[in-house]
């Protein structure tokens, strides 16, 4: 018999024409959103509500009323249950894509409390489709609750913004090499300073080459960063950026004469370049006779003021003119971009934890009687790898895998997740789904890539027995090899409504006896040269996620 179908057939919904370029961007979009829920999303105009892009179909009861509401909904900017009935929710995203607003919307099935089913008609209403249609499209779906869409919609819309604010960026990086020096060391300079845009470099780092860079072409004896907080004009005060200074040459000035000049000729106000020649320094009230000349430029990305570039006194005691500040306001561009862009990333990190630690609550919440499994797992695991010679940054990939590893068993039925007595054969067939149910879950997100093998391989076993590929030795992933024995650690050691947990000698008998046939050895191994430290972990319960993962370990070490 087949299966039900998962979306619904279109209901008479014009779609726009658009070139190609745009029409491929929406469904970049749609296809972005599908890999974060797992359903067809239907995209608007956020001001006409024209539909541009159908979901597969996806169309929801009275069409004009979702379309009326749009621009409202686009003005808020904030996910929202537009409908909802009983076991069926329909829920809107606004987004922008560059200047234009849309609107997202896609139809979600809601986990139920009581046994009784939901009633179809009400929701084939909602959907705008027959009773029997809404029953097939409901039993096609995944479960979610209200809270779990509203936070992942959040995420997903605050991820998406900062992919379009990356693109913005990444164009203005692409202006300003257009409009590089026409002179060969300029233009040799700035090729540099441009090749050198990595994440992986500190605004310090790019700041010292630029400083040194700029020392061959500018006719200055000293060069300075003062480094300041984005948004913070206040902080150019008082010495406050000793540890933010950067200094090249002949630098007569500190960090506390510098702050002083960027307060008293308002600079972060101003937010252009300043050139204080002889006509300016020779006045009674200049604060500083070293300084005879200076330029100061800033380091600026959009609305954020990241700091200011400074060459002071010109060489041939001249004066500086427009063709040093041109320069000077290409570099300070480039490296202000380049704050911008840590500062992007910084914020994408904090979206991957935050994705991480929203799943690893929905997981807990699917299952609170394995609360707390998640981390647990992560931190046995990377005491393991640790133990196995493995580096710091396979460590913190080995944490964030172990996290999810269940994430799957957000799709698997609650009566048989929280069953309390043994599964039947086909419960238990059912609950082997939830690897491949986590692989799809994350798979949509780049950022979480690398812990797919752990997720989809942590039930495979060293001789092949496991599942659900039946990968058997080498050919298992290592992480997976050692989430396995982690998971299988707090299994038999946690306690259950039903039973008790196992002691510590039957454990070891159990892993003796299974290794080389479920384990890999060597990680048997290491979990016996570990165990002091394994115990320490299993004691300690903690209040939140932590993912300063070698801070953590250093701590249990010296405790």
């Amino acid at each position: 018999m087949s299966s039900p179908p998962a979306t619904l057939s279109l209901a008479g919904n014009t779609v726009g024409t658009f070139v190609p370029a745009v029409r491929h961007r929406l469904k970049q979009m749609s296809t972005e959103l599908r890999s974060y829920f797992g359903v067809p999303f239907c995209l608007r105009d956020g001001n006409s509500g024209e539909v541009l892009l159908t979901g597969e179909g996806q169309s929801f009861g009275d069409d004009s009323i979702l379309a009326t509401i749009c621009a409202g909904l686009c003005q808020e900017g904030m996910p929202t249950i537009v409908a909802e009935e009983h076991g069926c929710a329909i829920l809107a995203i606004p987004l922008k894509d560059g200047s234009q607003d849309l609107l997202a919307a896609a139809a979600f099935r809601l986990s139920t409390s009581d046994a009784a089913p939901p009633a179809f008609n009400k929701i084939g209403q909602l959907l705008g489709c027959s009773a029997k249609e809404a029953q097939h499209w409901f039993y096609a779906q995944s479960e979610w609750t209200i809270a779990a869409l509203q936070r992942m919609a959040h995420l997903a819309a605050e991820k998406m913004a900062a992919d379009v604010e990356i693109g913005r960026l990444t164009e203005e990086i692409d202006k300003v090499s257009d409009s590089l020096s026409s002179t060969y060391e300029e233009i040799s300079l700035l090729y540099g300073l441009t090749q050198n845009l990595r994440i992986s470099s500190t605004d310090s780092q790019l700041g010292d080459l630029a400083l040194n860079w700029l020392l061959e072409v500018i006719p200055c004896r000293g060069l300075s960063i003062l480094y300041q907080v984005p948004g913070d004009k206040d902080r150019t005060h008082g010495g406050g950026f000793e540890h933010s200074l950067l200094t090249a040459g002949e630098c007569p000035a500190d960090a506390k004469m510098l702050s002083h000049i960027v307060r008293q000729f308002s600079l972060n106000e101003k937010r252009a370049a300043f050139v204080a020649n002889q006509r300016i320094t020779e006045r009674g009230d200049w604060p500083f006779p070293e300084i005879r000349q200076i330029i100061a430029v800033p380091l600026v990305e959009g609305e954020n003021i990241f700091g200011w570039l400074f060459a002071i006194n010109h060489t041939e005691e001249k004066g500086f003119g427009t063709v040093e500040a041109s320069l000077l306001s290409s570099v300070g561009t480039i490296l202000g971009i380049h704050s911008g862009n840590i500062e992007l990333y910084r914020r994408q990190s904090e979206f991957v934890t935050s994705v991480v630690r929203a799943l690893t609550s929905a997981i807990d919440a699917k299952d609170p009687y394995t609360c707390g499994h998640s981390d647990r797992v992560a931190r046995l695991s990377v005491r393991l790898a640790q133990q196995m010679g493995m580096d710091t940054e396979t460590l913190n990939l080995l944490y964030m895998a172990g996290l999810l590893h269940d994430v799957g068993k957000i799709g698997i039925d609650d009566s048989v997740l929280r069953k309390p007595g043994r599964l039947t054969d086909e419960e238990y067939e059912h609950i082997k789904l939830h690897p491949e149910l986590g692989c799809n879950i994350l798979s949509g997100l780049k950022q979480l890539e690398d812990v797919l093998p752990v997720v989809l391989h942590h039930h495979e076993q060293w001789d092949g027995k496991g599942y659900p590929h039946k990968l058997a030795g080498e050919s298992i992933p290592v992480l997976a090899r050692v989430t396995a024995v982690a998971d299988a650690y707090d299994a038999m050691t946690s306690d259950r409504p039903y039973r008790k947990g196992m002691p510590q000698e039957r454990v070891a008998q159990i892993f003796r006896e299974g290794s080389g046939t479920q384990w890999d050895p060597q990680v048997i191994k290491a979990f016996f040269e570990a165990h002091d430290d394994i115990q320490t972990i299993m004691q300690e319960e903690r209040a939140g996620t932590d993912f300063d993962v070698i801070g953590w370990i250093k701590s249990m070490q010296e405790s």
